[in-house]
């Protein structure tokens, strides 16, 4: 008799939980799988009079145990099967899924997933921790006009730094030309990339350039230069001055990007513009103080970054006269 109760059991519960086909099983995927397998076993309260047998084996075991749920359910019972909500679930699933495969083909600058750039909010673009950092920079000086002044870069103390060093000479050169001598420069190289294609910095998320030195006092230039093409244009760049304190120290420097002026060859022009940071080709710091003698300016590192506290766009005015083109 028990063996047909079971029987008569599991057909009920057949009729009235059909499984579904293959094709709609492809769709439904595993959470209704799961979902209709766990209203199926939803256990069954226990009878309230229990025989005197088992009453009696409580009595022996000081009512320590239970007597465990059967795991057929009842025939009065329907179980709890919700179709909408197992397709819901479903469906939530795919499209998160989906979600994260386009976020990862984002990609960003350096191939960083793009959520992980735009959430940034400082970046080193420069570090020198081996030969191959020094290798992006170039360093000269006024002797390619025929002056006597000396620059030197290597890597610092353990390979953590750049230590730029040399001797600055006024004296003019002997070629009845040039009146003016004196300047010693570190400018970094242009990025290349596939058959010498020049690359760019894009720098558009950021408004602070951010630097860790160490230097002996003197007084530094600093000079960004755009990507451009433009023969006219090879000696333009914005500039900026750094002061170095000078000691045992190392400091860090915040020049935001709205500070640097407008200038060519090396004079500052009455037209001023302002930077573009979607198009930075280069990077480079010149002592030009016109004081003779030793000089040295060790760097950790240069980035970018951004300063929630500073909301300057530009800081220098122009008016009609000298820029007519921006009051068109």
């Amino acid at each position: 008799m028990a063996l047909v109760h079971k029987l008569l059991n599991g057909i009920y519960i057949l009729r009235k939980c059909q499984m579904p086909s293959a094709a709609s099983h492809l769709f439904l995927g595993t959470h209704f799988a799961d979902y209709c397998s766990s209203g199926l076993q939803k256990p069954v309260v226990a009878p309230s009079k229990a025989s005197p047998q088992r009453k009696t084996e409580e009595g022996l075991q000081g009512h320590h145990h239970r007597e465990a749920a059967l795991d057929i359910p009842s025939p009065d019972e329907k179980p709890e099967i919700s179709f909408e909500k197992a397709i819901q679930e479903e469906i939530k699933d795919h499209f998160r899924r989906l979600k994260d495969d386009f976020v990862n083909r984002w990609k960003g600058p350096e191939g960083h997933p793009l959520h992980e750039v735009l959430l940034e909010q400082a970046k080193v673009v420069w570090q020198f921790r081996g030969k191959e950092d020094l290798d992006r920079w170039i360093v000269t000086s006024d002797k390619t006009i025929g002056g006597r002044s000396e620059v030197f870069l290597k890597m610092g103390k353990n390979n953590q730094s750049a230590l730029l060093y040399g001797n600055l000479s006024t004296e003019a050169p002997h070629d009845g030309e040039s009146g003016r001598s004196g300047y010693c420069a570190m400018i970094s190289r242009i990025p290349r990339g596939p058959f010498e294609r020049k690359r760019s910095y894009d720098w558009t998320q950021f408004n602070t350039l951010y630097l860790r030195v160490r230097g002996d006092g003197r007084p530094w230039m600093v000079n960004i230069r755009e990507d451009t093409d433009i023969i006219q244009r090879k000696n333009q760049m914005y500039s900026y001055f750094m002061f170095t304190r000078g000691g045992p120290y190392w400091q860090e420097i915040k020049i935001p990007f709205s500070k640097f002026f407008f200038s060519n060859q090396g004079r500052i022009r009455d037209a001023q513009f302002q930077l573009l940071l979607d198009k930075i080709s280069s990077i480079g710091f010149t002592l030009a103080d016109k004081v003779d003698g030793p000089f040295f300016l060790e760097i950790d590192f240069i980035g970018v970054y951004t300063d929630p506290a500073h909301t300057e766009e530009f800081a220098y005015e122009n008016s009609p006269d000298l820029n007519p083109k921006l009051f068109k």
